[in-house]
């Protein structure tokens, strides 16, 4: 079982979107069977059954075992991933494009920078996994308390001028057998508590008013 599923298939994020089958998938991290999910989450064991074979038909669950009960068979099944993440390539027609507004103060223009990311991503993480290759990536993730905004933005230069000079020196554009690398540098505020957020997607955000 992986750490972090990918769910690039409209169907597959469809189906577990569903709040039953998500909280089978929840409830799979261990391995199960129709009727100990039944058990587990009040349904019958013919409804585990039928949300179980919907599951496994998008490969979100995997057979682990069968266990022979007198004249039956128990299916023994386990999630494919701890949890998982949806990629914009499942909504492919509307999946959002960092190129077609390039805005480095802009909140939205990050979102869609951070989604460009979760796709490709994914869909390495897809091909390496295919393919039984370690995906060579590397990550950083820190938090930074400014006393000032104008504190804010001189981290923000110094960011980007020391990130320049590390691209300048080792971006090699002649490298025979070279690969590119996409570099993302993120900053945003942190989330210290929960935040009154509206369903409505009406509403314009501050940025845009």
């Amino acid at each position: 079982m992986f750490e972090v599923g990918v769910i690039d298939d409209p169907a597959a994020a469809e189906v577990s979107l569903d709040p039953v089958r998500a909280r089978l998938l929840a409830a799979l991290a261990e391995p199960g069977s129709a009727s100990s999910l039944a058990a587990q989450t009040g349904l019958t064991r013919q409804k585990a059954n039928y949300h179980l074979k919907e599951l496994e038909k998008h490969r979100l669950v995997e057979l682990v075992e069968e266990r022979r009960k007198g004249n039956c068979t128990e299916r023994v099944f386990q999630a494919t991933a701890a949890s998982y993440v949806i990629t914009p390539a499942a909504l492919s027609a509307v999946a959002p494009d960092p190129s077609r507004a390039p805005d480095q103060l802009s909140a939205r223009w990050l979102l869609a920078v951070a989604a460009r990311l979760v796709r490709e991503v994914g869909d390495l993480i897809t091909a390496a996994t295919s393919a039984q290759q370690r995906l060579a990536t590397y990550g950083i993730d820190g938090e930074v308390r400014f006393a000032t905004a104008a504190d804010r933005a001189a981290f923000a230069g110094e960011l980007q001028d020391a990130v320049a000079d590390l691209i300048r020196k080792h971006h090699n554009e002649a490298a025979a057998g070279g690969r590119p690398h996409r570099l993302i540098v993120g900053l945003h505020p942190s989330i210290t508590k929960p935040l009154n957020t509206k369903p409505s997607s009406a509403t314009p955000s501050t940025e845009e008013r």
